[in-house]
């Protein structure tokens, strides 16, 4: 079973604001003869690497609540100009919506069960995502979706 990341996502206040960033960092990558993939630095390391790379996504919460995801590619320790340790999330080009789910505002990143995950939009039928997303969310609120 897939172990997965979750983060806020500060500074977007939506998965368009998230998508153009993604966008932003993927031609980076193609233009300097790279994959095209983003990378999210953090400070902690996860301890768990192995369970996150087989299969594992960082989900974003954007707003108070969940809203999208991004495969984990690979995840390199490094050392950075002022000797503190960090760490680089190598992310997929993708940015997969998924249900909307709350959750609280917290510090750093948490490991994510696949019992915990929210589906992907696409899981939950035709229609959904062309589906304006003030009325998904409304839909979820009432536990609809």
């Amino acid at each position: 079973m897939a172990l997965h990341l979750i983060k806020l996502c500060v500074g977007a206040d939506s998965i368009d604001d998230l998508r153009e960033w993604v966008a932003e960092r993927s031609l980076r990558a193609i233009a300097a003869g790279l994959e095209p993939h983003s990378v999210h630095t953090t400070r902690m390391a996860p301890k768990r690497m192995e369970e996150l790379l087989d299969g594992g996504s960082l989900y974003w919460v954007i707003k108070g609540q969940v809203q999208a995801r991004q495969k984990l590619l690979d995840i390199e320790t490094f050392t950075d100009g002022e000797g503190i340790s960090r760490c680089r999330l190598m992310l997929g080009p993708e940015v997969i919506e998924t249900a909307v789910q709350p959750k609280r505002p917290f510090q750093g990143w948490r490991y994510y069960t696949e019992d915990d995950v929210p589906r992907d939009l696409t899981s939950l039928g035709a229609g959904i995502l062309e589906m304006p997303a003030d009325l998904r969310r409304e839909l979820t609120d009432l536990g609809l979706l």
